[in-house]
């Protein structure tokens, strides 16, 4: 165990784990840049956050389907599709597991082996359809940093039953009460030791 924290958001769906995700990330850049500026350093070669999320594909106001992206990056592969024809579906989506193995999967090595902060949003359905991205999240909560990882609420896979259980693991729901208030109990968690 190391003395970083590992810190688990959860949420059911569209509680805003993601835009919790996002500000914190935005927080944690801005103020790292402006630390990095006070000594006359350029935040270009310092590399804070490294990992990737999961972004909706929208038609309209419905969800058809899921993107993961390097947030480094910005390379983007479909994860699941209404029209990826695969005997694998899930909540009416076909899975494209390829895509987490070419995108997720580098991104979050290139997080661990090069970045202050590892991000993975998020752990869920569709996500441990890919067995490389299961034994690459299993490596990152070894490393020693800060990692923020999104964690889907209901899901019974043994990878998230074993991130929960982790003693330096911290699991925070975000419920619509908190929402406004959690990125900056995270932010402050994380920057206890960052």
């Amino acid at each position: 165990m190391g003395i970083h924290p590992k810190i688990g958001i959860t949420g059911l769906p569209r509680a805003g784990k993601s835009a919790v995700m996002e500000k914190i990330v935005m927080m944690l850049e801005n103020e790292r840049a402006s630390e990095l500026r006070g000594r006359g350093e350029d935040s270009i070669d310092h590399r804070i956050i490294g990992g990737m999320k999961t972004i909706p594909i929208m038609d309209g106001t419905s969800r058809i389907g899921y993107s993961c992206m390097n947030i480094q990056t910005g390379e983007i592969a479909t994860i699941a599709h209404k029209e990826i024809d695969s005997r694998n579906r899930i909540l009416g989506l076909g899975i494209n597991p390829q895509g987490l193995d070419e995108v997720a999967v580098p991104a979050i090595q290139d997080a661990m082996d090069n970045y202050e902060v590892i991000v993975i949003d998020e752990i869920g359905k569709f996500s441990v359809e890919s067995e490389a991205f299961v034994e690459i999240v299993r490596e990152a909560i070894e490393v020693d940093k800060p990692t923020i990882l999104t964690l889907h609420k209901k899901s019974r896979h043994p990878l998230l039953q074993d991130i929960r259980r982790r003693d330096d693991a911290r699991v925070l729901e975000v419920t619509p009460v908190n929402r406004a208030l959690l990125p900056y109990k995270i932010h402050k968690i994380v920057r206890e030791t960052f």
